[in-house]
């Protein structure tokens, strides 16, 4: 029946081509998958034809009834400001109908830092809630059941900590351990790979993680230990091939960790869960959760896991922050709400929707309500819950699924045979393939091949600027700070060094749990940064090493006539002036979001600039320094976590300190429109907002430098 279907298209669909032979339509994706314009049952993998949900490899769900059963969990990430202002936004929320909470913490406690340390000034209450002990995380669940609720918590760095402090709340509510639900992200190879909020080199990191899930396995049984995350991997640039084989690779190494310690794989794996990144490709997201279960179902089969429940892949899902744009911000309504059905049609268990505001600044009450009815409209107005797995069958989506596994599995092996993910990672492998990746896809949008309607099509004159939630980050540190200070004045004081020589003699020996040992560093009022700090005279502090790829940006632009006009200016301005224009990329702060400042630093570089990037989490005055000594032209500041109306005037005011006034200051990522005037008083020459075009952006930074050399 098949080939008499195809024998009578394809004569039709090249005379409505014109004559041409309808394979031009074929597209080839960055996963490494050739689509076709058609797909008919001789597409149909063998398995297709059996599999069912609920049963092994899972690839259907991994309930039998799905949502027809039950609808997946409505849980929104969220977080800002103080334990105060988050808790009173949990609480009217679950009011309104979210069924989970999930919560996103600031960038100092990610780092293992108290609010009153002085590299974090300007992160303290920014993209999250500040915890400096149990005291906060007391009040950010005050009101809250814990033996009721279900908590997710989104920490890596300082999860030791964080845990710790969660477990104690609990003590104090009346709950006791075994009776806490919920999952911890615990995910630290990612970190290393893309997300950079890492504390301690690699290998003692990976311990925290065997120790964890050793703890929580005997602990806290209702508890999942781990949340293995690709969503920061596709944020950071991954193709969905490369998210689905890196984040599954780094669920092996886990299983390896724990299993080293001695346990059964049937005693842990259960309590594994997921994370995934939802964006715009409908089609290849929803089979993208249908290959990871298929994958993982065979991975733990090889690890030996007997119990059925052991070769689940269950899975959270949140859309995509990196599709959401600052042009025309309300087309992001629309975009999440497709990412949402995508997430749905592929059959996860929970899921966060973004705000459309996100692209700009935190979300405001308004943004964030819209956020959760677009799931409470999914669920209760759509349909999709009516039946199991709606796309089983599909021609395109089951062979996509194949194609998909066959891409990753080969990713995986790949990385196996490197030693594992640990390996790969202190290799820098899968960092340096996301990030080429990253450079590529910047510049199919730049060159208008992936069209982004309202930034590089579709785009509107005018834009009226949407409302923001500001945080007023020096009044939280201040409340922060004056609550750390009551605490250490009431503490016992003789417990607390106690219990952290404890800790710190666990991680210096192996000998004994980290995380049992912080919880009572914890319950005697340790603070996070106490707790951190023991563990680092131990571990030491990680310092990762940057560099700028070179030629990726080239590749894609070399034919291109606007490129070779930048390439031509620079080589003039060589001429004349004796150097290249030269820019120092930096990020600074706590932000370790670096996908913006490697993709600027690649493409510079290929047109012609001196690139110098600094290092991960430097202060203003560091940056100041590093500027003077490699003698640049501009300092091009990546900010995406709203520390830039700190950051930067500090940092413009160092160089005035040094004389270096005549560096040119530029910022670009995430900055509200709102707040360019307040930059461009400060001093800031450019600001390039999300969706800025690379070339236009070089054009720019090259007139200045042009007109500062002029004006000597």
């Amino acid at each position: 029946m098949t080939k008499t279907i195809n024998s009578a298209w394809l004569p039709l669909a090249s005379k409505e081509l014109k004559g041409a032979d309808p394979s031009t339509l074929n597209k080839d994706m960055p996963e490494g998958i050739t689509l076709k314009p058609l797909y008919t049952a001789d597409d149909l993998p063998a398995e297709a034809a059996t599999a069912l949900p609920g049963i092994a490899p899972f690839t259907r769900g991994v309930r039998a009834t799905m949502y027809a059963g039950q609808p997946w969990t409505i849980r929104q990430y969220a977080g800002f400001s103080t334990a105060e202002e988050s808790n009173a936004f949990y609480r009217k929320n679950l009011a309104a109908g979210q069924k989970g909470l999930s919560v996103a913490f600031d960038l100092a406690t990610h780092r293992g830092y108290d609010s009153d340390h002085p590299r974090v000034v300007g992160d303290v209450g920014k993209a999250g809630v500040a915890i400096d002990s149990v005291e906060d995380m007391k009040i950010l669940f005050d009101g809250i059941p814990l033996g009721e609720m279900s908590v997710s918590m989104t920490m890596n760095g300082a999860i030791i900590p964080v845990l710790a402090m969660f477990i104690v709340a609990g003590e104090e509510q009346g709950v006791p351990r075994a009776r806490l639900t919920g999952t911890v992200q615990n995910d630290i190879l990612k970190e290393f790979m893309v997300r950079n909020t890492y504390i301690y080199p690699p290998e003692p990191s990976m311990r925290i993680v065997a120790d964890i899930i050793e703890f929580t396995a005997k602990e806290m049984p209702k508890f999942n230990s781990i949340s293995i995350s690709g969503y920061h991997m596709q944020e950071a640039g991954a193709t969905l091939s490369q998210e689905l084989a890196y984040t599954l690779a780094d669920g092996m190494e886990y299983v390896r960790a724990a299993m080293k310690k001695g346990l059964d794989v049937d005693d842990f794996a259960g309590r594994l869960s997921f994370f995934f990144c939802i964006g715009m490709n409908i089609f290849m997201e929803a089979a993208k959760l249908r290959a990871a279960r298929q994958l993982w179902s065979k991975i733990m089969t090889d690890f030996g896991a007997k119990s059925e429940r052991s070769k689940m892949l269950r899975t959270h899902c949140q859309t995509s922050g990196v599709s959401l744009t600052e042009q025309d911000p309300y087309n992001n309504v629309v975009r999440t709400a497709y990412e949402a059905l995508a997430a749905v049609l592929g059959g996860t268990q929970s899921l966060h929707t973004n705000s459309f505001d996100e692209a700009i600044a935190l979300p405001t009450e308004f943004s964030a309500r819209i956020a959760r009815n677009t799931q409470l409209i999914l669920q209760h107005e759509t349909g999709v819950t009516n039946v199991v797995d709606p796309l089983g069958g599909s021609y395109y989506v089951e062979a996509l699924t194949a194609q998909l596994a066959e891409e990753a599995w080969s990713m995986i092996q790949e990385v196996e045979s490197l030693g594992g993910m640990t390996k790969a990672v202190e290799q820098g492998l899968p960092k340096m393939r996301i990030e080429e990746a990253a450079t590529r896809k910047q510049a199919r949008i730049d060159r208008g091949e992936d069209v982004i309607v309202g930034v590089n099509k579709f785009r509107l004159e005018n834009e009226a600027p949407v409302d923001i939630l500001e945080i007023d980050n020096a009044k939280v540190r201040l409340s922060q700070i004056a609550r750390l200070t009551r605490m250490r004045e009431t503490r016992d004081g003789k417990a607390v060094d106690a219990a952290l020589k404890a800790l710190e003699k666990v991680a210096a020996t192996g000998q004994g749990n980290l995380l049992s040992a912080a919880v009572d560093a914890a319950r005697a009022r340790a603070s996070l940064g106490e707790i951190s700090d023991a563990m680092e005279r131990a571990f030491s502090r990680h310092h990762a090493s940057t560099r700028v790829i070179s030629g990726v940006y080239a590749d894609a632009y070399q034919e291109d006539a606007e490129y070779k006009a930048i390439r031509a200016k620079i080589e003039a301005f060589k001429a004349e002036r004796g150097t290249d224009p030269s820019i120092l990329v930096a990020k600074m702060g706590q932000d370790g979001h670096d996908r913006g400042a490697k993709v600027i630093a690649t493409a510079f570089a290929d047109m012609g600039f001196r690139v110098e990037l600094t290092d991960m989490f430097e202060t203003p005055a560091e940056v100041a320094d590093k500027a003077v000594a490699k003698r640049v032209d501009v300092i091009g500041v990546s900010s995406l976590a709203a520390g830039h109306k700190t950051l930067i005037p500090e940092l413009i005011a160092k160089l005035k300190e040094k004389g270096a006034d005549d560096i040119i200051v530029v910022a670009g990522g995430v900055i509200p429109e709102q707040d360019y005037q307040f930059l461009r008083d400060a001093g800031v020459a450019e600001i390039f907002g999300p969706g800025s075009n690379v070339m236009a952006a070089a054009n720019a930074v090259l007139g200045d430098i042009v007109g500062l050399r002029r004006n000597r």
